[in-house]
């Protein structure tokens, strides 16, 4: 008798969550302007993925907010996920980093067409920032106007995006 594959467990990220695993999984979530980021390390065995909403956390913001409310953050996700990885031994030019959404899934009315989206400050935030702090990224999807489903898998730090459009659901292989 063939012994089956065991079921791989599934997170599902919310809009200003974060997840860091030490085993194999599947993260996924839905993207609009929102911006999802994955990280991976083979040498450690360690992926994590982020869906960070606003690009930057405001200079103003309390300290001792807890750190939940600041996981809403792009620039604040990507440092603390670098944190996490650095503590587990990881060296930043053997992390896989993969950056996807930041679409304008909602028209822009009015006045607004020379400002720039949220979407669009969302993707610019993430490249900047893991620039930054020393990622090189292997892959991107970012831009347009669908929304993506991702679905990273942390044993082979492979993601499948699926774009999500008026018609349905479209499956696109971007890493």
């Amino acid at each position: 008798m063939i012994a089956l594959e065991a079921e791989i467990p599934e997170v599902t990220l919310q809009p200003g969550e974060l997840h860091l695993a030490q085993s194999t999984m599947v993260l996924q979530t839905i993207l609009g302007s929102c911006v999802g980021i994955t990280f991976w390390c083979k040498r450690i065995g360690a992926g994590a993925m982020c869906h960070g909403v606003l690009p930057r956390r405001p200079a103003a913001a309390r300290e001792d907010a807890p750190e939940s409310g600041n996981r809403r953050y792009v620039d604040y996700c990507i440092r603390y996920l670098a944190r996490k990885f650095d503590e587990l031994g990881a060296r930043r030019g053997e992390v896989e980093v993969k950056v996807f959404g930041g679409s304008d899934v909602l028209p822009i009315l009015g006045l607004q067409r020379d400002r720039p989206t949220v979407g669009a400050l969302n993707a610019q935030t993430a490249m900047e920032v893991l620039a930054a702090e020393g990622f090189e990224i292997l892959a991107y999807d970012l831009g347009g106007n669908r929304g993506r489903k991702i679905q990273f898998h942390t044993g082979t730090g492979t993601v499948d995006v699926f774009r999500i459009d008026a018609w349905g659901v479209r499956y696109e292989a971007v890493s």
